[in-house]
């Protein structure tokens, strides 16, 4: 393909005028704060997509999962987020010391419309509430307190039109195994029989450790 004829669109009146105005319910479903159902909502999700941006504009997109509710609310304006054992690469994290905005995005499995939350974030090493966020013997070391400045529910059709939660359209073997894909990109000294054990039954076992 080339990338000669690209027509761009460079003003938020062009904007505008491609894609028209935002529907009544759309200009007033943003709110400051939780509401009840929100609150639900969050204790019933066992997976977040938190958005980040670095002092010069770069972005990341990590998700966070654990068992459902993982989310704590503190109050209608402050919810916290444990971090678990990971790779330790924090790109998310070290944007957020550089750029507290964060966006986050809730979903429940086999809901087509997802929770949005937008605020400012930080990055806490312990707080009370650590105790609240134990989770197979695992303490955080680690915390993200976000502070709301906007929360509201985004419509289903981005899910409804990908079929995300219809399992007759899931093809998980389309693209190479975890396996083949950690030998090709970042764990290349180990042999794919290796990593598939690696990432095998007990793979499982050590999401805690």
């Amino acid at each position: 393909m080339l990338l000669t004829d690209l027509v761009e669109v460079t003003s938020p009146d062009e904007l505008g005028e491609l894609l028209g105005e935002p529907t009544p319910g759309a200009r007033v479903k943003v709110r400051p704060s939780l509401h009840e159902h929100d609150r639900q909502w969050l204790a019933a999700s066992p997976l977040c997509m938190v958005a980040t941006s670095g002092a010069d504009g770069s972005c990341d997109a990590s998700p966070k999962g654990d068992p459902a509710g993982f989310t704590l609310v503190l109050d209608d304006t402050t919810i916290a987020i444990p971090e678990r054992p990971g790779n330790r690469r924090a790109d998310g994290f070290r944007n957020i010391l550089a750029n507290p905005h964060v966006g986050l995005l809730y979903l429940i499995p086999g809901r087509p419309d997802t929770l949005r939350i937008n605020g400012r974030a930080r990055l806490l090493r312990d707080a009370p509430f650590f105790d609240d966020m134990v989770v197979k013997g695992n303490r955080p070391r680690l915390a993200l307190l976000v502070e709301i400045d906007q929360v509201f529910y985004h419509c289903p059709r981005a899910l409804l039109r990908g079929g995300v939660w219809q399992p007759e359209t899931w093809q998980p073997d389309v693209a190479p195994s975890r396996a083949v894909l950690a030998k090709a990109h970042d764990r290349r000294s180990e042999s794919v029989e290796e990593l598939e054990a690696y990432y095998g039954p007990q793979y499982r076992e050590r999401l805690y450790q």
